[in-house]
Parts: structure tokens; C-alpha cells; sequence
């Protein structure tokens, strides 16, 4: 294992510039610096507040009409539908126009990879996204802008309009199965890429820190860049602790002056 010293910078930055199928797993790190608070991190939502964890579950949210009250009450207020894309996610998107991204897998679900210009195509979200709401019972879905709608007219738990079931943010919760498709995608750009680096995640949540392993199994090189130590430090090519919107520009040739900061 490699550590972010002086004379590995360099050496980095040719690994990433000599790889042709790179695939980026990002995680809560990167939006953190978006003004995005992480869940276990020390200002951690669930730091803060253990009880918001209940909201996350899928069993409690489908059983008390209480929960999914104060859910949608948070959603309203949740910091993704005013948050802007930092100097990392720029970073990523001119990674992608040099044609060398595979794959940009996100355990995020607050869509500033694409606000930022990712191709919608590339982003890979396996923990879904807050911008659509998913009916739990027929599936038909529905932006969320329009379910917030109804939550500030007065409806405190909003129902599916088509068939009356349980409406749910587009995201996946504990106790809940990630979509198999989304998740097939995912396995399939890891088993392939080249050069597998780790964003702004802990690589401590099933299945996405297992993509890691399935991308060490294929002779790929992985960096990790996060402000903690993962259970896969030691596995890793290098390991990089400094600021995400400082790193991916520095590792993509975009640290130019002038671009966005996080």
C-alpha cells in the first residue's frame, strides 16, 4: 500500500493518466464538501440525531404512518435540491470527456454528478435517488418535486396517485433490495475496469464496498481517496487523505486556477 506522500504524487497521477477503463465508486465525501452532511461521520445526520435512523428503515417506514410523516418532512428540507457540484465532481465529468471513464458508481442519491455534467448514462446510482419518488406497492414513479407539492398543500404521508399504495423517496433503505439491474451494472463495470478509484466512502456498506474486491480480482490497481481509514487500506495501490476537491483535479490534470472550489 502506497500513502499520499511528495514522491507518490506523481506517480498517481501517471496511474490514473495510463488507464483506459477507470471506474470511480464516490461516496459521502465528496458531497460533504458540497455542504452535504454524511450520516456517521462526526456531523453525521445520524451523529446528531440517532432517532433519524429510523427513517431509513424500510420496515419501520412501510408499518408507522408517523415515520413516513416526519420523513417527508425532511425531505422537503433535505440540502441536495439546493447543494452545487464542488471542484471533485468537475473533476470527474472532465474525466469522462477524455473517454477513459468506464463506469461512475454512486453511492450517493443527491444527483450532483449530473448537475455537475456527468453523462446521465455513465452514473450508476445503486442507492437511487432523491429526485423521484417510487410507489412501494404498483412502482410507478413520479419526480419528487411533485410530491413535495402535495406535502406543503397539506398532505402530511402523500399516496400513489395510480393505485393508493405507499409513496417512498426513489432511494434505498436498510432492509431494503437494491435494484437488480443497477446493481448488475455496477458488478459488470468493476469486473472490467483497469484502474478502480475509491471516492469519499467508508467501503464498510454491502454490496458496493464489494465491488473493490471484484476489481482487485481483476488485476486492477485501486486508489482510495477518504478522510478515515476503510477495511481496505491495505489492499489498495495508494491511499490519499487530503481534500477530495483539492485530490481529483490534482489526479484528472484539471487543478488549473479558476474552476470551481468546494
Amino acid at each position: 500500500m502506497g500513502t499520499w506522500g511528495t514522491g507518490d504524487v506523481d506517480v498517481t497521477i501517471d496511474l490514473v493518466a495510463g488507464a483506459h477503463r477507470i471506474v470511480v465508486l464516490t461516496g459521502a465525501g465528496i458531497s460533504t464538501e458540497s455542504g452535504i452532511p454524511d450520516f456517521r461521520g462526526p456531523n453525521g445526520v445520524w451523529t446528531k440525531d440517532p432517532a433519524a435512523a429510523r427513517l431509513f428503515t424500510l420496515q419501520n417506514y412501510v408499518a408507522d404512518p408517523d415515520v413516513r410523516t416526519r420523513a417527508w418532512q425532511t425531505r422537503r428540507d433535505h440540502p441536495a435540491f439546493t447543494a452545487t457540484p464542488n471542484s471533485g465532481h468537475d473533476a470527474l465529468v472532465a474525466l469522462e470527456r477524455t473517454g477513459r471513464l468506464l463506469a461512475l458508481i454512486t453511492q450517493n442519491i443527491d444527483g450532483l454528478h449530473q448537475r455537475a455534467g456527468s453523462d446521465p448514462d455513465k452514473v450508476i446510482e445503486i442507492h437511487g435517488t432523491v429526485h423521484e419518488v417510487e410507489c412501494l406497492r404498483c412502482a410507478d414513479r413520479t419526480t419528487m418535486l411533485s410530491a413535495l407539492d402535495r406535502v406543503a398543500a397539506g398532505e402530511s404521508d402523500p399516496a400513489c396517485l395510480i393505485c393508493g399504495g405507499i409513496l417512498k423517496s426513489a432511494t434505498i433503505s436498510f432492509g431494503q433490495a437494491l435494484h437488480e439491474r443497477t446493481l448488475r451494472r455496477a458488478v459488470t463495470a468493476a469486473a472490467e475496469c483497469d484502474l478502480f478509484l475509491a471516492v469519499g466512502t467508508s467501503l464498510t456498506v454491502h454490496p458496493a464496498a464489494g465491488l473493490v474486491d471484484l476489481a482487485l480480482e481483476a488485476g486492477a490497481p485501486v486508489v482510495i481517496i477518504n478522510a478515515e481509514p476503510t477495511p481496505y487500506d491495505e489492499d489498495a495501490t495508494f491511499v490519499i487523505r487530503e481534500r477530495i476537491g483539492a485530490v481529483l483535479p490534482a489526479l484528472v490534470g484539471t487543478a488549473e486556477p479558476g474552476g470551481r472550489t468546494a
